[in-house]
């Protein structure tokens, strides 16, 4: 049962309200996505990831070296590769030769949207429309990537494939709180200056791609929108990391101190190199939609945050200050190093990706600070017209 409740809050639409005290770092609730998708430059850029959970694919050392550019690169402590566990059950399948973490991984694909959705042979056409659809997205939307079209068309395979489909439709129309006036902001987010003509570029596509009359509900120029809308609203962020996981599972063995130091160097010595070439492209990156998780709302002092400790799609939310019953849940759409910027800043950054000005406790207590961002640059056409946009 959940210890909590999904509740509409004047001025703020809904919200997720806390039933019980929870504790700082007690677990809230974990929760698989309703659908999760690799980006697709990451992807096509090699990052290995299984194709239902993303689950890194690749050795420590594999990955190391690939991110580096450098096959001589050596990992000490390799006995500690999260990755080793899992290789003897890496599988894929047999038609498409799509990989999976496990056999596991592969007949939920299967049972839930890859049936319909294998492309067999044709996964490696370049002709072929869902991969027309996938470099048309690909030409408008680079890295760094924020969503990926194969979110809709997994959406679609698993519409095609469910056995339900009033209660696909209803879960998927939970997604749906789209404002009229936000939605070419939302597109403008995704699709850059020249959105509209993107946007028609790209509903070409996916017509092309899913002419099939069991579609045709989808294939409307408005339910399109409502498709990307939900994309770019609603999706949430997946990383996952076989270096990032060894560097913690290391970190936490009790060597003595002067080892400790040198592990520590080596470490610094690692990502130097990866980040050399790499940059900040270091993580399997995809996104999904999540039920629970897309009902909670920002706050810059967030009393939970949201996490990936199972490197996998697997959402766990905890607590980090006391919350008490009664009390609203909230989570930062911001890094930390965001959430110690100007009001200003924040809220730039919050309507440009998100579409909404904070009216959390801190943004109210700092509302007097001067409309200036935090390398004091002064932006006045970000903060035009805020009573156009929703507040949170």
């Amino acid at each position: 049962m959940n210890q909590f409740e999904i509740r509409e809050v004047p001025g703020k639409g809904r919200a997720m309200i806390a039933s019980k005290n929870f504790a700082i770092n007690e677990i809230i609730f974990e929760e698989e996505p309703f659908v999760s998708h690799q980006f697709s430059w990451n992807a096509a850029y090699g990052y290995a990831a299984c194709d239902h959970c993303m689950r890194p694919l690749e050795t420590l050392v594999e990955n190391v070296r690939r991110l580096a550019n450098n096959n001589a690169v050596v990992v000490p402590l390799v006995e500690h590769d999260p990755t080793a566990a899992w290789l003897p059950q890496f599988t894929q399948c047999a038609r498409c030769k799509v990989r999976y973490c496990s056999e596991d991984c592969l007949v939920e694909a299967q049972k839930r949207y890859h049936r319909v959705s294998c492309m067999g042979a044709f996964r490696a056409d370049d002709t072929h429309p869902i991969n027309v659809l996938n470099e048309t997205w690909k030409k408008m939307h680079y890295p760094p990537e924020t969503g990926t079209i194969m979110l809709i068309v997994r959406l679609m395979a698993m519409y095609q494939q469910s056995n339900n489909k009033p209660e696909f439709l209803e879960q998927l129309q939970s997604f749906q709180a789209l404002i009229v006036n936000r939605e070419q902001k939302i597109y403008h987010k995704m699709l850059g200056e020249n959105f509209e003509e993107q946007m028609e570029k790209l509903f070409a596509a996916f017509c092309n791609a899913f002419k099939s009359e069991e579609f045709a509900m989808f294939t409307t120029p408005d339910a399109f929108k409502t498709l990307m809308g939900i994309l770019g609203t609603n999706s949430q962020g997946i990383a996952t990391s076989v270096l990032a996981q060894w560097v913690t599972k290391v970190s936490d063995l009790p060597l003595p101190d002067s080892e400790k130091e040198q592990l520590d160097t080596v470490i610094d010595d690692i990502y130097a190199k990866v980040g050399d070439f790499a940059g900040e492209f270091l993580n399997n990156e995809g996104s999904g939609l999540y039920i629970l998780q897309s009902k909670i709302n920002h706050s810059c002092v967030p009393n939970a945050q949201s996490t990936f400790p199972y490197s996998n799609d697997i959402v766990v939310l905890k607590a980090v200050a006391p919350i008490q019953q009664g009390e609203e849940i909230c989570i930062s759409y911001l890094d930390e190093c965001q959430l110690e910027r100007s009001r200003h800043s924040r809220h730039k950054i919050l309507r440009g990706n998100y579409i909404f000005v904070c009216q959390c406790p801190k943004c109210k207590a700092q509302s007097c600070d001067p409309d200036v961002t935090s390398d004091e640059e002064e932006d006045d056409e970000d903060m035009d017209d805020c009573d156009d946009d929703d507040m949170q």
